[in-house]
């Protein structure tokens, strides 16, 4: 695998020689001065330029073709100022007709301001770490926002764990903080904060992935997308910026600006990749040998081998070349006072398994008003309708365990119902045809503020807003299905959450003198959220006609469940931006929380930090060296929390019990929690070191940070004495630390008709747990893919998402001693392990040990954009090295039983005449046992997007009534090299949880896609 990474030194990219000018002729307009405005790079003409005569008040613009004219009785010659918004402004003198002016993009203007924590800063200014997604990531197709942050952000580890449409990602900015409590960044949407913590909207009812909450935001409003990384930045966020925090901000209108834009695409999708499975033929000689392994007599004759042929491709059943489409509208207007955004957008993803899919509705309004020139107005209000029909949880290893040689129908054309060759399998494809399992989600977030100028400088901002989400769950699984109970079972469920927030904040800008610049803000918020869940359910109904929708008609009824919780937050804060003379730049934050979520005498916490930036090119020895364009020094220091966890964990709680009595059913409670009044915050320590460079006008431009992490008073979930009533409660026990090096590196290689300009982004991470509180050593957590032998385990030295398991030895031969082994009928052909004590037995409490984890060693992505004349080429390359996998279906499909379906790799399986082998006999054993044999390395490179467009010259598209028109075609995760024999190396059972990271035990696949679409202004 290494080796593969040298690719991305020698990589050749396509590039675009073909251009298109369309020339057409316009007639001569006789005036004073007449002229064109274009394009420096593109030669373009550039519509709407504002072009005065210096020193009067006669000024025009440009119209469709770049073109203008005056008829005054100015004399020549005379000065023009000629600006349009992203260009640089320019004055020339001019003394006749014709005149063709050409204007220069201002890159400096686009990027100066940085969008930061309840406000704006100058790039130039800014002190913390601070890392904003690409523009031309932000134009590639996704499905929701946490996708742009992959391979987009150095520091940011992101994990598709499922390929289910709408199912969510991890995220992990500079690594994970906690064991159990959330390790998501914090979402903030227009200003309102949105926790993605589990990644999902349930209510327990739906089986399978989680649907993301993020992907009720339609990817094609956003502006920016920008990380706070080190505690400088997300200090001002206190309790809840300890993962990191993610500024989204959406489009708005402009001032004197009207446009309709169009963006559309269409594509198809398949999986990535298959598992190569014993045909019919094949895994009959495998069922006879595990007969034979255990004295029975053969189930198939030699004839009847002959006559199974290829059998059932289950693979080949369960996935299909699936459609995507995405349409998307707005409308953009602005006058001097009031400027709007209206957008709508509809998006539908089939999956690639049968019967699965996401769609989504939503609509967006952002307005900004001006009262006056002291008091404005704004506000953002978005909502959405998302339903998804979700592939039921456990399907994918159904598709892997069903025997090739059962049928999909039975002759009569019915589905098959079961595999019965030793396990019994329900038939998938039944599954996902027959079951209902779908989640809908209606969605509306509003976020309004009114801003007053009370002085010039001196600002008052008030912010209102509230997120509200309903969902529903139904589920129904038919009595013809192998796994229904008898006559069938259906449930339903609901969440309802309110989430309101009110910020108060005034800020004070100033500059003293020529040198002393200070910024201040300070402010008050308060937050609350409140959410309900209901589930009910029945079984054994008369007819599978009424699916969920009658439950009454079930003669046996589920128990229904309710719950209701709500919490708070209350805050202050305050930051200091000092800067001298450009030079020496201070930052100085702090946040007081109080969380309902924490003890009595526990819930005020205080996160404070501090930041110094050094403007060395602003110093005298290098203010005129050209080949530098800028050079900052960042330091910063500061701490931060976390509250991730349920509510209610620090007070005393009863639980409902039922007793029996005399034969009677009594209802009671007992104890579920014991108050803690002490148990607080999780927090983490932060130091950062880094360093901004641009040379060469700003040709290459390169940002590093080193940085350090330490998260003490860990909340933990520790076991308590049973005599107590319970088996565990919450306490702050434990440290977990992270440290790493960041480096971005973006270069203009070519600039002129043909522009190239690449984005290098390399991110290295080190988490190891330094303490479990107590003289604690380790823990070995439940795992959730699987109730045999756990596979991890969260130990003092090691980092969390460790592999703790036998070390495979290879096979035991004819001749061997096979006393030491742990498996029962252990033989020549069965596995061999380590004895890493050497008291020549292998048992579990002394012979299993670390043998990896999921965490990689470094994260690569490469980015390269060309255009030339009219055409675009985005290449997007994003790689992960050194990570681990356990691939716990190979575990299980590897076995050799005949019971199940059987990976092709059994093949090669030992037998008397095949022993230089890795693969054990055939055996009619079923349990799994768990070995580094199965822990496989995730590396990969991968061309994540491959994005091709074409923009119509600007003369074709008014012609056509256009303001502008771009056609493209893209592919997505096209090409991927991996030595991981799953389906795809980026995968986690456990979607979001610390423990048991990177397990892969039947997840839904990801896809490659190919796409075309069109993007139209009017």
């Amino acid at each position: 695998m290494k080796k593969k990474l040298y690719l991305f030194s020698f990589l050749s990219i396509f590039m675009i020689t073909l251009g298109i000018n369309a020339q057409t002729t316009t007639p001569l307009i006789q005036s004073k001065l007449e002229g064109t405005v274009v394009d420096q790079t593109t030669n373009e003409p550039i519509i709407g330029a504002s072009i005065n005569i210096k020193g009067t008040t006669h000024g025009v613009q440009t119209d469709l073709d770049g073109k203008f004219y005056f008829q005054t009785g100015q004399k020549l010659p005379y000065t023009l100022i000629v600006s349009f918004v992203g260009y640089k402004t320019k004055e020339l003198v001019v003394d006749g007709s014709p005149v063709r002016i050409t204007l220069s993009a201002d890159v400096q203007e686009l990027t100066d301001v940085l969008i930061v924590g309840y406000g704006t800063q100058k790039k130039k200014d800014y002190t913390g770490s601070l890392s904003s997604i690409p523009t031309e990531l932000k134009a590639l197709p996704v499905l929701s926002v946490d996708r742009l942050l992959q391979g987009g952000i150095s520091g940011a580890q992101v994990t598709q764990s499922s390929g289910q449409p709408g199912a969510g990602t991890s995220v992990r900015i500079r690594g994970g903080t906690s064991i159990i409590a959330g390790n998501e960044p914090l979402y903030v949407i227009d200003g309102f904060p949105v926790y993605n913590g589990d990644g999902a909207i349930d209510s327990g009812v739906t089986s399978g992935p989680s649907i993301n909450p993020l992907s009720s935001l339609n990817p094609s409003e956003i502006e920016s997308v920008d990380v706070l990384k080190d505690a400088s930045a997300t200090a001002i966020y206190g309790s809840r910026g300890a993962n990191g925090v993610i500024l989204i901000t959406t489009k708005r209108g402009k001032k004197s600006q009207m446009a309709v834009t169009y963006d559309a695409y269409y594509g198809v999708q398949n999986v990535i990749s298959t598992i190569p499975m014993l045909n019919a033929e094949q895994w009959g000689y495998l069922k006879n040998d595990a007969l034979k392994d255990s004295g029975k007599a053969p189930l198939y004759t030699q004839e009847q081998l002959d006559q199974l042929g290829v059998g059932t491709n289950w693979q080949d059943e369960a996935f299909t070349e699936a459609p995507i489409q995405n349409h998307s509208i707005s409308v953009t207007a602005g006058s001097d006072k009031t400027r709007l955004l209206v957008s709508g957008n509809y998006f539908k993803q089939e999956g690639v398994l049968i019967n699965s899919g996401f769609d989504r509705y939503s609509g967006r309004l952002n307005i900004d008003h001006d009262f006056t020139d002291k008091f404005k107005f704004g506000l953002s209000l978005s909502g959405s309708i998302t339903h998804a029909d979700v592939a039921p949880d456990g399907v994918v290893q159904n598709i892997l365990a069903m025997v090739p040689v059962v049928p999909v129908r039975d002759a009569n054309g019915e589905f098959t119902v079961n595999s019965s060759y030793g396990a019994a399998v329900a038939n998938p494809i039944a599954t996902m045809t027959k079951q209902i399992n779908e989640t809908k989600t209606n969605r509306f977030l509003f976020n309004g503020f009114g801003e007053y100028k009370i002085i010039e400088g001196l600002t008052a901002k008030v912010s209102l807003g509230t997120d509200i989400i309903e969902n529903k769950q139904n589920r129904y699984i038919p009595s013809t299905l192998y796994e229904s109970p008898a006559g069938g079972s259906a449930s339903k469920g609901s969440l309802s959450s309110l989430n309101w927030l009110n910020e108060n904040t005034i800020s004070y800008k100033k500059k003293f003198g020529e040198k002393h610049a200070f910024d201040i803000l300070a402010g008050y918020t308060q937050q609350k959220t409140t959410s309900e869940v209901f589930r009910a359910g029945a079984s054994n109904f008369a007819s599978d006609e009424f699916t969920y929708n009658n439950l009454g008609s079930g003669t046996v009824i589920t128990a229904p469940a309710s719950s209701a919780s709500e919490w708070s937050l209350q805050s202050y804060l305050a930051r200091l931006n000092y800067g001298f003379d450009e030079r020496y730049l201070f930052t100085f934050t702090v946040r007081a929380d109080g969380s309902s979520r924490f003890g009595a005498d526990n819930k005020w916490g205080t996160f404070p930090s501090a930041a110094f930036a050094w403007n060395i090119s602003n110093e005298s020895f290098l203010k005129d060296t050209e080949e530098i364009s800028s050079l900052k020094l960042r330091l910063s220091a500061g701490l931060t929390g976390n509250q991730e966890i349920s509510p209610y964990q620090s007070v005393a709680r009863l639980s409902y019990y039922p007793y029996v009595f005399s034969n009677t059913l009594v209802p009671g409670f007992s104890p579920s929690s014991f108050e803690n009044p002490n148990l607080g915050w999780e927090k983490t320590t932060q130091y950062n070191l880094g360093t901004d460079i641009s040379l060469f006008n700003n040709r290459i431009n390169l940002t590093a940070d080193v940085y350090y992490k330490k998260t003490e008073d860990l909340l933990l979930e520790v076991p308590i004495p049973y005599s107590s009533g319970l088996e565990s409660a919450f306490q702050n026990l434990g440290s977990v630390e992270n440290k790493g090096v960041e480096l971005s590196l973006k270069t203009l290689n070519f600039v002129g008709e043909f522009e190239w300009t690449s984005n290098l982004i390399y991110s290295a991470n080190r988490n190891k747990v330094l303490s479990l509180g107590n003289g604690i050593d380790f823990f070995i957590p439940v795992n959730p893919a699987t109730t045999t032998t756990p596979s991890g385990i969260v130990k003092v030295g090691e980092p969390l998402g460790s592999f703790y398991m036998y070390k495979f030895d290879g096979l035991y031969q004819e001749g061997d001693d096979f006393s030491a082994s742990p498996l029962a009928n252990t033989k020549a052909g069965s596995q061999k392990f380590k004895d890493l004590n050497n008291d020549g037995k292998i048992t579990q409490a002394d012979d299993r040990t670390v043998v990896g984890n999921s965490e990689p060693l470094f994260l690569l992505s490469f980015t390269n954009t060309f255009r030339y004349k009219n055409f675009d080429l985005v290449v997007f390359i994003n790689s992960s090295y050194g990570n681990k996998i356990f691939n716990r279906s190979a575990a299980d499909y590897e076995l050799g039983t005949g019971f199940t379906g059987a990976y092709a790799t059994l093949l090669d399986r030992w037998t008397p005449t095949n022993t230089d082998t890795r693969i054990h006999r055939a055996v009619e054993d079923p349990s799994a046992v768990l070995s580094d044999r199965y822990v496989e390395d995730g590396s990969y490179i991968r061309f994540k997007n491959i994005s091709l467009g074409y923009t119509l010259p600007k003369k074709v598209a008014s012609y056509l009534g256009l303001n502008s028109a771009r056609v493209y075609v893209a592919g997505q995760n096209l090409i991927t090299f991996t030595d991981y024999s799953g389906y795809d190396p980026e995968v986690n059972r456990n979607g979001q949880a610390a423990l048991n990271s990177g397990v892969d035990v039947g997840i839904y696949p990801g896809t490659k896609t190919v796409l075309g679409g069109i993007n139209v202004s009017f």
